[in-house]
């Protein structure tokens, strides 16, 4: 029962790719804007990725709640309220990986260059799992589903691209 339950929370379901994909692209981005003037800090780069994140999310869900809450002209309940929260986990949970990298920079076991690079890998290395995971459940066959990793893996190429021009600088 708790594999059942973990798996899609830690791997994400079929229905969770988009909020994967979603959240590893803020992720990256928080990383690369705060990174980018070189005065934060890993751990202050993971609570402040982490906190927008979890800003992102509790937007997200608000707004899919108004949505919801508009299309079945009723106003929604609380465990419809808790059920799109779920739903939409996989948002925060793809900050998890990337900012247990910030933190191991934080606590000197990481050079803190180095995590912010390793975390952005993290995210592309996402991003591509994410890209294989909707082209299976798809049945895209070979060709779709270099397609679709390919897609993923330039989004978030295309921000460490933005890293590496900001770093130069």
């Amino acid at each position: 029962m708790l594999r059942r339950i973990l798996r899609p929370l830690l791997f994400g379901s079929r229905w969770g790719i988009a909020g994967s994909v979603y959240g590893t692209i803020v992720v990256m981005g928080t990383l690369t804007a705060g990174s980018a003037a070189g005065t934060l800090r890993t751990g202050e780069l993971a609570v402040v990725t982490a906190g927008t994140v979890i800003v992102l999310w509790l937007a997200h869900v608000y707004s899919h709640s108004l949505g919801e809450s508009l299309e079945r002209e009723r106003t929604i309940t609380r465990g419809e309220f808790a059920e799109i929260a779920r739903r939409e986990l996989a948002i925060p949970l793809a900050a998890v990986a990337p900012i247990a990298m910030l933190v191991l920079g934080a606590a000197d076991l990481v050079r803190e260059s180095r995590a912010v690079w390793i975390a952005l890998a993290i995210g592309v290395l996402t991003l591509a799992a994410q890209g294989l995971r909707y082209a299976r459940a798809e049945r895209l066959g070979q060709t779709g589903t270099v397609v679709a990793v390919a897609a993923n893996t330039a989004l978030g190429l295309a921000i460490v691209a933005m890293k590496a021009l900001v770093a130069l600088h």
